[in-house]
């Protein structure tokens, strides 16, 4: 069974068209969803206006999007988790589970990743900004009744958030710094709330980023350009802050971070801003612990959970929602980070509770 869809395709930087497409056959263990929300990420805005990042460029007409959830609307005759009219959050990642990676217990390191929306492999991973879209059953969560459809959206984002958690360890009773309140540092700071932090401070030299950080859990805030003296400050005794997520790529706020961590301190680093030259040695001086996160694997299914128990609320951090026909539009409001934090996309569903 294959129907009509309407998908998000960029033809090139800043050339973001409503093409008409197929949807695939709807094979073994597939169910068919009907796409009701979806959030634009900063990887979606980077290939909108500069067709790729880093070395990563599209090559050939891609459906854009990996951040969705929407309504069963058919399924393969072997799927039995799912009923027509369940809501549902999409994983966007498909990791082979035969690589070495895999096998390790590392598939979000799988070296056949496919994953919605990316140009990293040719023929393109084609996303999943279309009003129909067909996946694995295995890739659908249940979404609660009530759950607003845009939270759901958001919950691959959560997730990257809660897989960094995962990597600093055990944040009982720490002191947290988030440098970059986009929308991972945001959801960075409910997560480590979440993770039992005694302390959230959060970075940025955004004054409407940081109040939505404040609504999202943050303790207190900090302007990193209007407040010279926040590193000094931080800094007496050797540092005052157990850990860091480091959300900007910005070279600058991860220096300033490592300044303002204690000894065997903890720092992530979230944030993608190409290479950085980081001083040898303070780490070695203060025994730092520096390490990377990438994507989330099974944090995907909790950050469902989480979202349908109502232990977080992500309301904040939602901006608008634009009808597919005005996609361009909602790209250019989520790239002005004055006005925006979350804005996403509704297919012709998103309405629904």
């Amino acid at each position: 069974m294959r129907m009509r869809c309407m998908c998000l395709v960029l033809h090139a930087p800043e050339d973001l068209r409503l093409d008409e497409q197929m949807t695939d056959e709807l094979g073994p263990g597939q169910v068919l969803v009907r796409v009701g929300m979806g959030g634009i990420c900063g990887s979606d805005l980077h290939y909108f206006r500069h067709g790729g990042f880093g070395a990563i460029r599209i090559k050939e007409p891609m459906v854009l999007g990996h951040e969705v959830a929407g309504t069963v609307a058919a399924m393969a005759s072997d799927v039995t988790s799912f009923e027509v009219g369940d809501r549902v959050a999409v994983n966007p990642s498909r990791p082979c589970g035969a690589c070495r990676f895999c096998l390790e217990g590392l598939p979000n390191q799988c070296l056949d990743m496919r994953y919605y929306g990316s140009a990293m492999r040719m023929p393109h991973s084609q996303g999943a900004f279309r009003d129909a879209l067909v996946c694995n059953a295995s890739q659908c969560h249940a979404v609660a009744p009530g759950v607003p459809m845009a939270e759901a959206a958001v919950a691959e984002p959560f997730s990257v958030a809660l897989h960094a958690v995962g990597r600093a360890g055990s944040l009982l009773g720490k002191r947290v710094l988030v440098s970059g309140c986009g929308p991972i540092g945001v959801l960075a700071i409910a997560a480590a709330r979440l993770h039992g932090a005694a302390e959230v401070v959060a970075t940025d030299v955004v004054d409407e980023a940081l109040a939505i950080a404040r609504r999202m859990g943050a303790h207190h805030t900090i302007n990193a350009a209007s407040d010279q003296d926040w590193v000094a400050r931080n800094a007496a005794d050797k540092g005052s802050f157990d850990v860091m997520f480091e959300c900007s790529g910005n070279e600058r706020a991860l220096r300033d971070g490592l300044e303002v961590m204690r000894p065997r301190g903890v720092v992530v680093q979230l944030g993608l801003g190409g290479d950085v030259s980081v001083p040898q040695n303070l780490i070695v001086a203060k025994e730092l612990a520096l390490m990377g996160s990438f994507r989330f694997h099974a944090e995907f299914a909790l950050a469902v959970k989480l979202i349908n128990d109502r232990r977080v609320d992500l309301s904040p951090i939602i901006t608008r929602a634009f009808p597919m026909q005005d996609a361009v539009s909602a790209f250019e409001l989520a790239a002005d980070r004055k006005r925006a934090m979350k804005v996403l996309i509704d297919f012709g569903l998103g309405a629904e509770a």
